[in-house]
């Protein structure tokens, strides 16, 4: 019988004070990632302000439920893998793979919800030649799907390393490297979902 899995844990205990979570490295990548999608949500104010009309008018033609689903899906698995990182911090090992592998199954349900939209989106004649509107959707959602890969795969390959015991409640850097970059990513969504799918 496959054990139950324990509660996240409310207070953990504390990394050290004034350390970095991850490495200095996961940070330089989070930083450089920011900056590109700051880029990004500068061309969707310019194309905004000059084709308000074709703004309001796609995102109505979006599919909404599409757009909370995977925004429900980034946030579970943002708290999953958090609470991987918890339990593992306590030295429940055991407990913070089954989080992981929970966190991995919710993210996994984004590029698969991502590419159901698509094809709605394709079924609905919305491609990126529908207006300047669809073309910056695209552009940026499909950005988007690119890191949230990144992030799979990040996921797999801690996974694999947590499973073989690469990580301990002393030593778990690489974990909390994946949790900072995932929820970095799950922070941008957060911003380009009500930009597309409710206040455009």
């Amino acid at each position: 019988m496959t054990a139950a899995v324990a509660p996240c844990p409310e207070t953990p205990a504390a990394p050290a004070a004034g350390r970095i979570p991850g490495n200095k490295g996961i940070w330089v990548g989070i930083t450089c990632e920011f900056v590109e999608f700051l880029v990004l949500f500068a061309v969707y104010f310019v194309a905004r302000a000059h084709f308000p009309e074709a703004f309001e008018a796609g995102s109505e033609r979006l599919s909404r439920t599409a757009g909370t689903v995977i925004t429900l899906l980034m946030l579970t698995s943002s708290c999953l893998i958090a609470c991987s990182v918890t339990t593992l911090r306590t030295g429940q090992r055991r407990q913070s793979i089954l989080w992981l592998v929970a966190g991995l199954v919710a993210a996994l349900g984004y590029p698969l919800v991502k590419f159901l939209e698509i094809r709605w989106n394709l079924a609905h004649g919305i491609n990126g030649g529908s207006g300047i509107f669809f073309t910056v959707y695209y552009y940026l959602t499909f950005n988007h799907l690119v890191h949230a890969m990144w992030g799979i795969l990040g996921i797999l390959w801690v996974l694999a390393r947590h499973l073989v015991g690469g990580y301990s409640a002393e030593e778990h850097g690489g974990l909390e490297a994946l949790a900072s970059y995932w929820h970095a990513t799950d922070i941008i969504w957060l911003v380009i979902f009500p930009f597309f799918y409710v206040l455009a």
